[in-house]
């Protein structure tokens, strides 16, 4: 399924401004589009403009029934200067759940997120706290983004050791100009029963049909910003990448972003797609990657353009597939 995330909301700072600067009028508007297609997940985080994102949200859900939607959002890296404003230790994750409940206007947060990995702090102390959280019913669900495969794991096994709430969402990088996931978050993923959420399905903006081989970068893109800041593709994979979306697309009558969309949600262990979109028709774009699906032989056309050899072991366990197979 797809599920929208908030980075445009708030435009605050010379980052997420780049990103959009959505109000609350507009917010409205798009989530009343959303609700329409059926998409009725709203992802945040407390660092997306300082705050703003999420209480941009708060405010465009008021009224609405809160049990027909499903809010998720994240927290761990810093939010302010003390010393304590940052990280997964209990005073800061019960600062950030009761910051975001004020924010966003709700009672509850259906999915939590760290994140990012805090290795200062024990994973014990950590989950404990979550835990005391999901019980006082501020949270209904807990997950992680951006973990390493033995962060994921080490974590699953202190829940299961001491009998406390478990991660079921994996909040990651995916897209068809960053296939990393698949090297080890995804066999974890499917051996564990942890859904992944992706976040920048359209690799950083890259794969929005605007970028072209010999082409400068298109005026309004946000890349100009914040390129460096994000996960980094050669050119060379990103207009092999293109060319393959657009043969493709051209074959199933969708855009370039659809095609990208659409092949993500045959993936397995994908449980959602996090979209985002400055306005009305970028968003209305989006929400035409469901509804269809693309042929294997698409699908394997899509896979072998955005091939990349991977890191080790990964390229090793590649050569002894009949008895460690890979999950796609």
């Amino acid at each position: 399924m797809l599920s929208f995330g908030t980075g445009t909301f708030g435009g605050k700072g010379e980052f997420f401004s780049a990103w959009g600067s959505t109000d609350v009028a507009e917010a409205r508007k798009l989530i009343d589009i959303c609700l329409e297609a059926g998409v009725n997940m709203f992802d945040s985080a407390d660092i997306y403009s300082a705050g703003a994102a999420e209480s941009v949200l708060g405010e465009a859900i008021k009224g609405r029934p809160r049990d027909g939607l499903l809010i998720s959002t994240k927290a761990t890296f810093r939010s302010g200067e003390g010393p304590n404003d940052v990280g997964s230790s209990r005073h800061h994750l019960v600062q950030a759940v009761n910051g975001a409940l004020k924010r966003l206007g709700t009672d509850y947060i259906d999915l939590f997120q760290l994140h990012g990995f805090d290795a200062s702090t024990p994973v014990e102390e950590t989950l404990g706290t979550l835990d005391d959280l999901v019980r006082a019913g501020k949270l209904r669900y807990i997950g992680v983004s951006n973990f390493s495969g033995w962060h994921l794991m080490k974590s699953l096994a202190v829940s299961e050791r001491y009998g406390l709430a478990r991660y079921v969402a994996n909040q990651a990088y995916y897209s068809l100009v960053g296939r990393d996931y698949e090297w080890e978050l995804m066999p974890l993923a499917q051996d564990q029963g942890v859904g992944a959420v992706v976040w920048s399905p359209l690799g950083w903006g890259r794969l929005t049909g605007k970028i072209r081989r010999g082409q400068p970068l298109p005026a309004n893109s946000r890349l100009h910003v914040t390129a460096d800041m994000g996960p980094p593709v050669p050119d060379e994979l990103l207009y092999r990448v293109v060319d393959a979306l657009e043969k493709v697309g051209a074959e199933v009558g969708k855009t370039v972003p659809q095609v990208a969309l659409n092949w993500l949600l045959q993936r397995p262990t994908v449980s959602s797609v996090v979209v985002g979109a400055r306005d009305e028709a970028q968003l209305r774009q989006n929400l035409g990657a469901v509804g269809w699906n693309l042929t294997p032989a698409q699908v394997a056309e899509l896979d072998a353009a955005s091939t990349t050899t991977r890191a080790y072991p990964y390229w090793h366990q590649q050569g002894f597939l009949e008895r460690n197979p890979n999950p796609v």
